[in-house]
């Protein structure tokens, strides 16, 4: 199964009830604006807004950490999407934090998950409909549902790079990975986990916001050191761009790949991770 669907797709079956769509506009710290702005202002018709920062553990200080499952299918059930659709996430920007919730709902025991190709940004280019009215679907009554094996905690990170049985890929900038730029959150060291892989999110997405190719995904894993044949976790800033790696790896047909929830937010935070830099 294909996670990424084209413009041309969702457009063919918009009003099919058996699909559902979720923007999932996010921007960062110091951008400017918000994903609900975005939603309010145009989005695709029927869409309702998922905002990872409200779909989120309230208890921790760490930024829009999933939260329980039954936190997750209470909210999730308040937006109205059903586990026996096709849910459709994209977001404004093209390629950036629809991963996130694509993750995060299957995570969470959706399915069938797939992610807009372009999102908005390729769906407006083409003219197509959008408008300033939100969908509206029924809500839901969810059980809890929930996948561990998708999802990685602070020590099983640390287990993972002691143990050096998986992969751990940061898809930060390289500048910041390397220690030579300051990281965008106040009070966060710039460097990487010991033994970590870099990718940055960029090298994977084009110009008009589309997913490369298989063949160039291949060679961008392939070039930053990843062995696609063994466990790979990916971590970011905050757990927005690794699912964008998670994302990927899919379509090469490695839909295990876990992301490290916390990731440099809580890395880069804590004085008690070790923090290396380029020398």
């Amino acid at each position: 199964m294909d996670p990424l669907v084209s413009t041309d797709w969702l457009d063919e079956r918009l009003h099919d009830p058996a699909v559902q769509v979720a923007d999932a506009t996010w921007y960062m710290p110091g951008e400017g604006r918000t994903g609900r702005q975005s939603f309010e202002e145009a989005h695709i018709p029927g869409a309702v807004f998922f905002d990872i920062d409200e779909v989120a553990d309230k208890d921790t200080d760490l930024p829009h950490m999933l939260p329980s499952a039954e936190a997750f299918a209470q909210a999730v059930g308040a937006l109205g999407l059903r586990r026996d659709a096709v849910v459709v996430v994209y977001d404004a920007q093209g390629l950036f934090s629809a991963p996130r919730v694509w993750w995060s709902l299957r995570t969470m025991g959706f399915p069938d998950v797939r992610v807009l190709d372009g999102g908005l940004k390729k769906w407006r280019a083409e003219g197509r409909v959008v408008t300033d009215e939100p969908g509206a679907p029924p809500p839901q009554a969810l059980d809890a549902a929930f996948r561990p094996d998708l999802i990685r905690d602070l020590e099983a990170v640390r287990g993972h790079l002691a143990a050096g049985d998986a992969q751990v890929l940061d898809a930060r900038a390289a500048a910041r990975f390397r220690g030579e730029a300051p990281e965008p959150r106040p009070g966060l060291r710039s460097g990487a986990m010991p033994g970590a892989l870099n990718l940055p999110w960029q090298g994977l997405v084009n110009s008009d916001g589309t997913l490369k190719s298989a063949a160039e995904l291949r060679e961008a894993f392939t070039a930053a050191g990843v062995d696609l044949g063994r466990p790979v976790v990916t971590t970011c800033g905050s757990g927005v761009s690794a699912a964008l790696l998670a994302f990927a790896l899919a379509r090469l047909g490695r839909e295990d790949v876990a992301v490290y929830d916390g990731s440099w937010t809580e890395w880069g935070g804590r004085a008690d991770c070790e923090v290396v830099v380029a020398r």
